[in-house]
């Protein structure tokens, strides 16, 4: 709040986009969630918009979203080659899982798109053509809500403080759907112990055993540095988690997978709480508790009605590293 230079205006913007992957049968909410965007924050800065679909977008969709906002939209399709199953998947096998997953009632167990949607969030959001030549991104969805005026600009604020990642929200993940992955993890680390620094926050994913303990950014809010996703360490993580199947014979998110390699690889301080971003991905909300936020008229969430303080939340765990 004290960086004057964060709410100028009329300033050049960051290199940044906000990347939203949505279907067209989500137009009326995604038109909801931007019209709380646009007045919370995005018609004091402009910045641009890249929706990404894995179907070429109607002409409706491309219409109704350009109506709603003043900055210039990109509509991209996303290639096979980043949504689908990569050649190493046994798909037989891979459907057996799901049906197996869905008798067990495991959420989204048996979705088969799910799957490919956490492996395209994972590994190759970044590399779309429409959004390379971006340093910086806010990712968006249909059917969020932002509950707070955001007067000044995020983009500036995490490239002059050499931020990497931003978060609103952190719970637990479900562990049925992730019985492997840490033991993958674990193998990575030892095979490629050069990429981990010693002051990682690696203790903010670790329980007293010292094995996952299932804590993760909620990545459906994200801001950050898109350079940090093409890096050579994260790349060969992804590849390595890719190679072992977890996407697909398991159901891997992309939250516990970013998450884990941002406490691998980066320090706390590259890591940011966005605390005045009231945010609400139902059914959990991000509502600052400071009494100011609410006494200025700049927020209309109840801030007793915060999922950071209760069971499921990590947020404390964040705080207490």
């Amino acid at each position: 709040m004290k960086d004057t230079s964060l709410f100028l205006k009329n300033v050049s913007r960051v290199n940044a986009v906000i990347i939203v992957l949505v279907r067209n049968k989500e137009l009326h909410e995604l038109r909801e969630t931007m019209r709380y965007f646009e007045d919370r924050w995005n018609k004091k800065y402009n910045y641009p918009y890249v929706f990404l679909n894995d179907e070429e977008f109607t002409q409706e969709f491309k219409i109704l979203t350009k109506q709603m906002t003043h900055s210039e939209t990109y509509y991209g399709l996303i290639p096979k080659e980043m949504w689908g199953y990569p050649p190493w998947i046994n798909q037989t096998k891979a459907a057996e899982i799901r049906k197996e997953m869905e008798e067990k009632e495991i959420i989204y167990g048996g979705s088969e798109s799910y799957r490919h949607m956490c492996r395209f969030n994972s590994g190759f959001f970044f590399r779309h053509e429409l959004i390379q030549k971006y340093d910086y991104y806010w990712r968006l969805e249909p059917g969020v809500d932002f509950m707070c005026d955001i007067d000044y600009d995020p983009f500036r604020f995490i490239q002059k403080n050499n931020i990497i990642y931003g978060f609103t929200i952190s719970l637990l993940e479900v562990q049925d759907t992730i019985p492997t992955l840490w033991d993958t993890v674990k193998q990575f680390m030892n095979d490629y112990s050069h990429y981990i620094p010693k002051n990682n926050v690696i203790k903010f994913i670790k329980n007293k055993e010292a094995n996952y303990n299932g804590c993760h950014f909620w990545s459906n809010f994200e801001i950050g540095d898109l350079n940090f996703w093409r890096s050579e360490k994260y790349l060969k993580f992804f590849d390595y988690l890719d190679q072992s199947g977890g996407f697909y014979y398991e159901r891997w998110g992309d939250a516990p997978v970013h998450s884990i390699a941002l406490a691998m690889f980066l320090e706390k301080s590259q890591i940011h709480f966005f605390n005045d971003i009231a945010y609400m991905h139902p059914p959990f909300q991000h509502c600052p508790i400071e009494e100011w936020f609410h006494e200025s008229g700049r927020c209309h969430c109840n801030p007793h009605k915060n999922f950071d303080d209760e069971w499921g939340s990590c947020t404390k765990n964040w705080f207490a590293i």
